[in-house]
């Protein structure tokens, strides 16, 4: 009978183990999730990817709490009063469908850092000051030499922490910015993560640095630079005209000699006059074979426009005698 109890403990709880790994993890999120100071009402929130009847929140080293959950909800919330340093940490979730199940497994954490306005803010410095270039490397420093075991940097319009340094045996921590940008601009702060509290109770944040950068205007050497090339083109332009126009008057006089010369051809001809007349085909003068010269040259001066639908025009048109 014994062994038999034991198989069955055994299977119940290998059964339960089994239906725990098939719950899916939940979610935890804290809000506000930055900025929380001693005093302040705080909630965490569970989500759940199953309907559950029980949701349990769980401080690491410290207090948990469980409460009943309506079905018809996917999200569990826990609010409280951070009125103690101790209600600084991490929290994590966890929940079960049912009293006669294993729960899920834990959510991964989350951590509550609360501001202790008793402590005394960081000091910060900027250097260079001031306006500056695109390009320029920055330093911001921060210090507190009693109380800080790590400096953060903050910028206003940010909710996350930019950067973060431990302090050098002075207690100063060096934040450095490389060949800023105008998007670089805004105002910075520093804030400090208090020793024996380390990393769950911090600093107010300190006295503000503003950082402006300005774009630059390229390097003088390029003015020049460009100033040159405008030159060699400008010069360059100008050699080209002082060659290619000579050419040009040249050819033109060549050609309006040539035109001439083949007119002058032209008006020389023995069958030909010009007579004013259009762009249309020159109008042929038709006489019998055999007509003597001087008769032709009578024709030709009595020649007369003929009639009908053309006519010749005021331009000059050749008349052609044909025998």
């Amino acid at each position: 009978m014994a062994p038999m109890v034991v198989d069955l403990i055994l299977g119940w709880w290998l059964v339960a183990a089994s239906r725990a790994q098939q719950l899916p993890q939940p979610s935890l999120s804290l809000h506000p999730s930055q900025g929380v100071s001693l005093g302040d009402t705080v909630t965490l929130r569970c989500h759940l990817p199953r309907l559950a009847a029980w949701v349990w929140l769980f401080q690491e080293g410290g207090w948990s709490y469980n409460k009943g959950k309506e079905k018809e909800r996917d999200t569990a919330e826990f609010s409280f009063v951070s009125t103690l340093r101790e209600h600084a940490g991490r929290y994590r979730c966890q929940y079960r469908e049912s009293w006669s199940e294993e729960a899920s497994e834990k959510s991964d954490p989350v951590e509550l850092v609360l501001t202790d306005l008793s402590f005394p803010p960081p000091g910060i410095s900027l250097s260079p000051g001031g306006h500056v270039g695109t390009g320029t490397n920055i330093t911001i420093r921060c210090w507190n030499k009693d109380y800080g075991a790590t400096f953060l940097l903050h910028k206003d319009g940010c909710s996350a922490a930019l950067q973060r340094q431990h302090p050098d045996n002075g207690g100063m921590a060096t934040f450095a910015l490389f060949q800023v940008t105008p998007t670089d601009n805004g105002t910075y702060r520093c804030s400090y993560l208090i020793k024996g509290y380390f990393p769950l109770l911090s600093s107010p944040l300190g006295d503000n640095v503003t950082l402006e950068v300005t774009p630059t205007s390229a390097h003088p050497g390029a003015a020049v630079e460009s100033h040159r090339n405008m030159v060699v083109a400008v010069a360059g332009g100008c050699a080209v005209a002082f060659v290619f126009i000579p050419l040009l008057i040249i050819f033109f006089l060549l050609t309006t000699r040539r035109c001439q010369r083949l007119r002058d051809k032209r008006h020389g001809g023995e069958w030909v006059k010009w007579l004013p007349t259009s762009i249309d085909p020159p109008c042929v003068l038709q006489v019998p074979p055999n007509t003597h010269s001087s008769l032709l040259s009578f024709f030709l001066l009595q020649v007369q426009p003929p009639e009908g639908p053309r006519l010749c025009s005021s331009r000059r048109h050749a008349v052609t005698a044909t025998v």
